[in-house]
């Protein structure tokens, strides 16, 4: 049996010193296996498709039916894992806390126990005030990078 476990440590042995880091592994009901994977300087084809084989082979016949798909994660998905947000650093990001209360602002400072949003106000006289809100990861429900085409 395809555990999601099983995957992981499949893809972390194959892209071990590489650069590249795991994002996330899905597992459907219907034997879908989603293996999401990316690079601070983006992955390629030939990445996703390497992969793809390696886990292909470990796997063998004796795995019986899957379907499985490995790439990167796509401009809407939030953001997962510590590296996703130390590769966005600098962007602005829509951040919806575990309260639901949304923000908007430039992802700065990352750690490993949060980071920081810089976030620009405009007062009465039309004065450009920043002000930087920090967050813990733990108190974060979704962060997703804004896609702007200026």
């Amino acid at each position: 049996m395809i555990t999601k476990d099983h995957i992981r440590k499949l893809a972390e042995s194959h892209i071990a010193g590489t650069g590249i880091f795991l994002v996330d592994v899905r597992l459907s009901s219907t034997g879908r296996i989603t293996v999401l994977i990316d690079r601070h300087a983006g992955v390629t084809i030939d990445d996703c498709s390497s992969l793809s084989r390696y886990i292909s082979n470990e796997l063998g016949e004796e795995a019986g039916d899957y379907e499985l798909n490995v790439s990167s994660p796509g401009l809407d998905m939030p953001l997962l894992v510590s590296e996703q947000y130390l590769k966005n650093e600098g962007r602005m990001v829509e951040v919806i806390a575990n309260d639901g209360t949304r923000e908007k602002g430039r992802l700065m400072n990352v750690t490993r126990g949060g980071f920081d949003l810089s976030i620009e106000t405009k007062e009465k006289k039309k004065e450009s005030v920043t002000v930087i809100k920090p967050f813990n990861f733990e108190d974060v429900k979704t962060v997703k990078v804004i896609i702007s085409f200026k």
